[in-house]
């Protein structure tokens, strides 16, 4: 009977216990399921849940036959926890220390261990902080392989230019993070530039990633691909030829515009000194621009086509006019100044196509009386002299075309033959597209568009032409230029068997920055177009002040070289007539 009370007690006893137990379960769920239910899961989602960035690809420049000039590529930021480093420092497995580490790092990545070291204890609470920026896989891969467990890495996209320095120019550059700088990269951001996105992701409390736990908050976009129009093995070319006549005489610069004439296409826009858009430190700044668009120059003879043109196109010349030239000019001038020419001479008889041959200023200057001032600016504005070009290039000039109102009696001429006017290599090349165009001047382009990753096109240019002068006059003075081609000092260097080329030179002089009045430095030029009877591409080449040869024959050679280039690449056919024979004297 005892025996039976005391089993009763004990279970009692131990329902007592299991309903206490029960019971402090039941207000433990209650708690956790109902009261602190909310920040509960709230905190909770911030525990586990964790996001990274999903980078936009940068689109590519590439040139008119699609080869790559400037492209992203895959690079890599490495990362760390610092509250992860400090338990590891704090207690570091056998054979590893900190510093060994650090060292190991800076010697893969090249980075200050000092540096390294600073980032990684200057907040010891972070669990994430950039150590390296935009190292290569092989560097990445080696950096992953020392096994360092508060070490980690993220992808980031790299800008990279595959045909260094060509174009180089033009093309621009990036920064730390692709941030555009200069030239394309930077005024065509509204095409190539992309968009991040983001991806979010639940782990556990080691923060290993939860396997079907990704989900997209915010889609990553590409940028789309500029399409250029220049030709890069053109491109290629004229820089070689180009840089290595600016150093055999000495230059400070140079510059070689081609242009398709028919749709006003820059297929080679080269210049010396340029900048590989891949090492910009080693081009000085004042060489890392385009100066094809954004430096002017005074240009000399080179402008005189578009004076006879002009003349022509207002029925006041012809290529047969006889004209005396005296030994200077000086008509209406003050005492004492006058214009001559590069070479002394008595009274000449040139015709209208003499003055070209012979590149006469004083001819140029009595011709240009048979048109009034205003309507000879009219015309070197109907040009494009005065404003930037379509290209609008960034920071492209416009040039001087000096106002009729107020210019000077001695500039009023000189502006005629390429002095007291400033201009760029583009709008120069812009002038004999015009003339080779019959007389209308088609928008430069640079640019085709842009094709935005769905495949639709953006940002075409325009291409309706304007008319500068008659098709008569443009096609009378390739017919003046020829002569220069057949019958001038350059005549032997730029003369190519079967072509009809248009050419003319031009030796400008340089005004000193300091006394702004004209010393003996001179900017050198030839431009022309190839051919005459089939005009298809024009050429310009121009040295900035060479200090061995300083005429017109020191570009010579670079014309002849690109425009016989320019004939193999496009397969230009011969001429299949012969110059008529326009008298130069009289």
């Amino acid at each position: 009977m005892s025996l039976s009370r005391s089993m009763r007690r004990r279970v009692a006893v131990s329902l007592l216990a299991t309903v206490a137990v029960v019971g402090v379960f039941t207000t433990r769920l209650v708690d956790l399921q109902v009261v602190r239910a909310d920040a509960l899961t709230q905190q909770a989602t911030k525990i586990q849940k964790a996001s990274y960035i999903t980078y936009g690809t940068r689109g590519s420049i590439v040139d008119a036959n699609g080869i790559v000039l400037a492209d992203s590529v895959q690079r890599w930021n490495i990362t760390a926890a610092p509250n992860t480093f400090a338990s590891w420092a704090a207690n570091p497995p056998r054979g590893e220390n900190p510093s060994t580490a650090l060292a190991k790092i800076a010697a893969l990545t090249g980075a200050d261990p000092q540096e390294i070291l600073r980032a990684l204890t200057a907040d010891p609470t972070k669990n994430y902080v950039r150590l390296v920026l935009s190292v290569k896989l092989a560097t990445f891969q080696k950096v992953k392989a020392l096994g360092l467990a508060w070490l980690s890495s993220e992808p980031e996209p790299a800008r990279s230019y595959p045909q260094g320095a060509i174009a180089g120019n033009l093309v621009g550059f990036t920064g730390t993070g692709s941030t555009p700088l200069a030239g394309l990269e930077l005024s065509a951001q509204s095409c190539l530039a992309s968009s991040n996105g983001s991806t979010s992701y639940e782990h556990g409390a080691d923060w290993v990633q939860i396997p079907a736990s990704s989900r997209v908050t915010k889609a990553a976009k590409d940028g789309g691909t500029l399409k250029l129009t220049l030709d890069s093995d053109l491109q290629w070319f004229s820089q070689q030829a180009l840089q290595e006549q600016v150093l055999a005489q000495g230059a400070k610069w140079g510059t070689v515009a081609v242009v398709r004439i028919k749709d006003g296409d820059i297929v080679a826009a080269a210049q010396y000194p340029t900048v590989d858009p891949n090492d910009v430190d080693a081009t000085s700044p004042e060489n890392r621009g385009a100066r094809f668009f954004t430096s002017p120059y005074e240009p000399g003879s080179i402008m005189k086509p578009a004076t006879v043109a002009s003349l022509m196109d207002a029925g006041k010349l012809t290529p047969y006019d006889q004209v005396v030239v005296p030994s200077q000019y000086s008509t209406g001038f003050p005492a004492g100044a006058r214009i001559t020419d590069v070479f002394a001479h008595p009274t000449m008889r040139w015709t209208a196509t003499g003055i070209i041959e012979q590149s006469s200023n004083i001819g140029i200057s009595v011709i240009s009386e048979r048109l009034p001032v205003a309507q000879r600016t009219a015309y070197l504005k109907k040009f494009g002299f005065g404003s930037p070009t379509a290209v609008d290039f960034l920071g492209e000039s416009g040039g001087l075309v000096q106002d009729p109102a107020s210019i000077d009696v001695i500039s009023d001429k000189a502006q005629q033959f390429g002095q007291g006017i400033s201009v760029t290599s583009a709008q120069m090349a812009g002038l004999y597209q015009t003339l080779g165009n019959g007389g209308v001047r088609v928008p430069l382009t640079l640019a085709e568009g842009c094709e935005r990753p769905d495949g639709t096109v953006t940002d075409q240019p325009s291409t309706e032409g304007t008319r500068v002068v008659s098709a008569e006059a443009a096609q009378n003075t390739l017919l003046m230029m020829e002569t220069v081609a057949e019958y001038s000092n350059i005549s032997k260097i730029v003369t190519i068997p079967g072509y009809r080329i248009a050419a003319k030179t031009g030796t400008a002089q340089v005004a000193d920055p300091a006394t702004k009045a004209y010393g003996k430095e001179r900017n050198v030029s030839v431009a022309g177009i190839s051919t005459v009877d089939n005009p298809q591409y024009a050429v310009v080449v121009t040295l900035g002040e060479p200090t061995k040869i300083k005429t017109s024959m020191a570009a010579a050679p670079v014309f002849a070289a690109v425009m016989k280039q320019v004939i193999k690449t496009y397969r230009i056919p011969p001429s299949t007539t012969t110059p008529p024979n326009i008298p130069l004297t009289w």
